[in-house]
């Protein structure tokens, strides 16, 4: 199984970090991808990826922190870019949260989200997207650039037809802890209408923790159990979920599996 987002670099991992990787390994979870979030952060990131085999890091900035990011650290992802363009597997996190008060920062954003966009379009890499209350203003900005290396929309929660449009653009949806709550209702049907070829598995750790566990770290430990809620929605095996998602996450960004 490959968890296609996990912020395994970030502090709520510090003291066992290691540790979940190794279980991870023993859970047959093989592969873990790392989004960036901001420019701070990318060095530690790349070195934590870079010394264990099963990681692998994204570049990007995050919205949640655009009232740090200056044009100068686009200068540094393109730099960061060509110098691990072997290893880097995508732009991202990056997009748009309009459910962010505003104070100035939605155009910000709007100039970050488009500048990384043409970025990962120079280095054509796939882009992993955040969004909350923004879906048609991305869906804009993606049409407008003439997007053409798709990528992984997380954490997806939107309708069936939202749905379509991505899918109908290159893109797979991010499938987590959402469709394990009841009101995760509206998700579980995406799941059920769509083919498990447009589906990655993504636990969003240490966010996004399962119905019952509010309050709690998530871990990409979960992800299992996200496979299996995808299996019984689908009314297939967990092991044919498992093939897939793995499939479309090594396809989309270019993995060698073992």
């Amino acid at each position: 199984m490959i968890d296609s987002h996990c912020h395994l670099d970030f502090s709520a991992f510090d003291e066992d970090r290691l540790q979940v990787i190794e279980a991870c390994g023993k859970a047959n979870i093989q592969r873990i991808i790392i989004p960036g979030v901001s420019a701070s952060q990318w060095p530690a990131l790349i070195s934590l990826c870079q010394s264990q085999s099963m990681l692998e890091f994204a570049l990007g900035i995050h919205p949640y922190f655009i009232e740090m990011a200056e044009d100068e650290h686009l200068v540094q992802l393109q730099q960061l870019l060509c110098k691990h363009q072997d290893d880097v597997v995508a732009v991202g996190e990056i997009g748009l949260d309009f459910h962010l008060a505003d104070n100035g920062l939605h155009q910000k954003q709007q100039h970050f989200f488009d500048c990384q966009l043409s970025v990962a379009s120079e280095f054509k890499l796939p882009v992993i997207l955040h969004q909350r209350q923004s879906h048609n203003e991305i869906i804009r900005m993606l049409k407008g650039h003439q997007f053409a290396y798709g990528g992984v929309l997380h954490a997806f929660s939107g309708s069936y037809q939202q749905a379509k449009t991505y899918v109908d653009m290159g893109f797979k949806l991010g499938i987590g802890g959402t469709i394990t709550y009841p009101r995760g209702s509206k998700t579980r049907d995406v799941v059920k209408r769509l083919s498990l070829q447009h589906i990655v598995l993504e636990t969003d750790a240490p966010d996004m923790p399962l119905h019952g566990r509010q309050g709690q770290r998530n871990s990409p430990l979960n992800l299992p159990e996200i496979a299996q809620q995808i299996a019984l929605i689908t009314n297939t095996s967990i092991q044919q979920v498992a093939a897939i998602t793995d499939n479309n996450v090594a396809s989309l960004f270019g993995l060698t599996m073992n």
